[in-house]
C-alpha cells in the first residue's frame, strides 16, 4: 500500500471521520489555521491519483469518500512501522513501549486477554 504524508494522512483522517464529504465539510473539519481551499483541493486530487479516494459528481461539486478503510491503512502503516524499527518483531515493539512507559500492566494484561479470544 501506497505511504502518505502528513497532509494527505490528515485529510484522510478527516473523510474516513465524515465517510463522504465536499471540500468545504473537510475544510471544516481541519484545525486552525484552516489551508487554503486549493491547498486541500490538491490534496484530495493526490488521494484521488493514489486511489485512496473516490469521487462523486454532483454538477460541479464533487462528495469525496474513502477507497481505503481506515483499519486497512492502520495495518498496513503499522507493519511497516514495525519492520523498520522493530526488525519485523511486534514483541519488540511492546518492550519498546514497556521501557518507555508508553505502555502500562494494566495495557499488557488488556492485550493478554484480546489474544485469548482470538
Amino acid at each position: 500500500m501506497k505511504v502518505l504524508t502528513k497532509a494527505e494522512e490528515q485529510i484522510m483522517q478527516v473523510i474516513w471521520k465524515l465517510e463522504k464529504a465536499f471540500l468545504r465539510e473537510i475544510i471544516d473539519e481541519l484545525p486552525a489555521p484552516k489551508p487554503h481551499n486549493n491547498t486541500v483541493a490538491t490534496i484530495i486530487k493526490i488521494l484521488v491519483d493514489k486511489e485512496f479516494v473516490g469521487i462523486t459528481v454532483f454538477g460541479r461539486t464533487h462528495q469525496y469518500y474513502p477507497l481505503v478503510s481506515k483499519e486497512a491503512y492502520s495495518k498496513s502503516t503499522m507493519k511497516s512501522f514495525v519492520k523498520g524499527y522493530f526488525e519485523g518483531s511486534f514483541s519488540n515493539a511492546v518492550s519498546f513501549m514497556v521501557k518507555e512507559k508508553n505502555l502500562s500492566i494494566d495495557d499488557l494484561e488488556t492485550l493478554l486477554k484480546e489474544l485469548k479470544k482470538k
